[in-house]
């Protein structure tokens, strides 16, 4: 059985940074392309940042674009998230997300984690 285990959330003040962690077990085949997502409170999940299986091709929206990082080792079964410049906007409970097909939709996800909160205040 799939697991997905986040952390690092924290609060920090705006302009500040955090890195989250997402271990992956009980995956058996390759590597698994691999979301990260946000929700607010009163507000849809919504995709900030996807990283194909290998970690050669990343993407991610308009509003994060520039500000977070999404990278991997496989070694350790783990895919990061750094984000800098954090604003108040970006204020979430953040989960990570096994794809099915590797696109950054909701839809696609197929195995989430628990979840981690980052707060940035001013």
């Amino acid at each position: 059985q799939v697991h997905l285990v986040e952390s690092g959330g924290g609060s920090v003040q705006t302009g500040g940074s955090l890195t989250l962690s997402c271990i992956i077990s009980g995956y058996t085949d390759s590597n698994p392309c691999v979301g990260w997502f946000r929700q607010a409170p009163g507000k849809e999940r919504e995709g900030v940042a996807r990283i194909t299986s290998r970690g050669d091709a990343t993407s991610y929206p308009n509003p994060v674009r520039g500000r977070f990082t999404v990278s991997r080792d496989n070694s350790k079964n783990t895919v990061y998230l750094q984000m800098n410049n954090l604003k108040p906007e970006d204020t979430a409970m953040y989960y990570c997300a096994v794809l099915d097909f590797c696109s950054l939709q909701v839809k696609f996800a197929k195995v989430w984690g628990q979840g981690t909160q980052v707060t940035a205040s001013s």
